[in-house]
């Protein structure tokens, strides 16, 4: 039976392409399926053909956050700052067309909210480490690794316990933006995540640390790899054939001052017998970069057709970009620089499939990293052994399920 589904999306690089995917997964299962997100997301989802609409409303909230934090930041002008006026639009985009279910991505509160208040089932889509803590895997933005030692247990423990001592801070902003939804009052913030008919992780289970358990509505579904439209077409001769190593080099497509690690991993590569192809994306477009002879710059490629030509990838550790290379089999050279990327090279470093480098490497030292994930087997045989895995998971479409049995149990 077809249902009408909305899909709330931040909007960002990040969350627009695994949003657009679950969105085409619906589509193909024969469901109807409209957006709602901020302006600058509506090209690509039209392009995708799926109707749009934006929001209404200007978030008016009290900053409680009293330092530079990024997390904290993020909790006062994405999070909750926007709840109550981010819910409302939804509400009304809910009332507009006849809506069985809500998917929307777990940074958007206020659509929660919104479900809730239109007595819909709602699904929570996290596309990369879980927002909501889980026991005994560390907060993101930790950065930590899996714990090994009761000592480092403890410690997992008391950054979870923080972590949301931190974010129960913004209680109160919660309850009026639900308030506001005509809704009761909620006596913790983890609420949140607990009332939605599920959570879907899309990220392989296999990659992300394991759990002591897990919440009754959590589930993992595997990536969902998006099909970069936006790119141009791929069509490069490689300058020396087939016998050389080759790797593809791509930070991110958002500006994260990442044009000097990128200037200096391509001198690295300019050192190895090897060649190599970096994707530069918008955030690099108008930067003077130099090229040694063994590298080309392109402003975008589509991934899928490069890491099928390339025995290696180097990059920033954005869950898109580390989920697609694994999945084509491919070792990592991470290099984080903020957001949850510290939390993904830690996975990447204790799955084997890779190796993590700060942003601030030397030319000397990124060049023997990538001379290592070209001549040690294990990170290609870790790599590989993760594509199985995930070819499984991707091939489910465990997305399309989960959203159907909670419209129709």
């Amino acid at each position: 039976m077809p249902y009408s589904f909305l899909v709330a999306s931040w909007g960002g690089p990040g969350h627009l392409g695994p949003t657009l995917t679950a969105a085409r997964q619906l589509r193909a299962n024969g469901h109807g399926v409209r957006f709602i997100a901020r302006a600058d997301a509506r090209e690509p989802v039209e392009v995708a053909g799926f109707d749009f609409a934006t929001w209404q409303r200007e978030p008016r909230f009290t900053p409680i956050a009293k330092s530079s934090n990024p997390l904290e930041y993020a909790y006062d002008n994405l999070l909750f700052g926007p709840a109550a006026a981010r819910g409302a639009d939804t509400l009304d985009e809910i009332k507009r067309i006849p809506t069985d279910g809500l998917l929307t991505d777990t940074a958007l509160f206020g659509s929660v909210l919104a479900a809730e208040a239109a007595c819909i089932p709602c699904a929570l889509l996290s596309p990369t480490i879980s927002l909501r803590p889980l026991p005994g895997v560390p907060p993101i933005g930790s950065g930590l690794p899996a714990p090994c030692t009761p000592a480092e247990r403890i410690r997992i423990e008391e950054a979870n316990s923080q972590f949301t001592i931190v974010m129960n801070k913004w209680l109160p902003m919660l309850n009026e933006a639900r308030a506001s939804l005509q809704l009761a009052r909620c006596g913790h913030v983890l609420e949140l995540f607990n009332r939605p008919a599920r959570l879907l992780i899309a990220m392989s289970a296999a990659f992300d640390f394991p759990a002591d358990s897990l919440p009754g509505n959590v589930r993992y579904i595997g990536p969902l790899l998006d099909t970069s439209d936006w790119s141009k077409p791929w069509a490069f001769s490689w300058p020396h054939g087939s016998d050389r190593p080759r790797a593809l080099v791509s930070f991110s497509t958002t500006n994260q001052d990442q044009a000097d690690v990128v200037q200096r991993t391509v001198n690295a590569i300019g050192h190895i017998e090897m060649d190599a192809v970096v994707t530069l994306g918008p955030a690099l477009k108008d930067t003077s970069l130099r090229a040694p002879a063994n590298v080309t710059f392109l402003p975008s490629a589509p991934h899928d057709l490069v890491m099928k030509e390339v025995t290696l990838v180097v990059t920033h550790g954005g869950h898109g970009t580390v989920s697609r290379a694994l999945s084509h089999g491919l070792p990592l050279l991470v290099m984080p620089m903020g957001r949850d990327q510290g939390d993904i090279a830690a996975r990447v470093e204790a799955c084997g499939a890779g190796l993590v480098l700060e942003p601030t490497a030397t030319e000397a030292d990124i060049a023997a990293t990538i001379r290592r994930l070209i001549e040690e087997p294990q990170f290609h045989a870790e790599a590989r052994r993760l594509e199985r895995i995930m070819t499984a998971e991707i091939s489910k479409n465990s997305l399309v399920s989960e959203l159907e049995q909670i419209v129709h149990p």
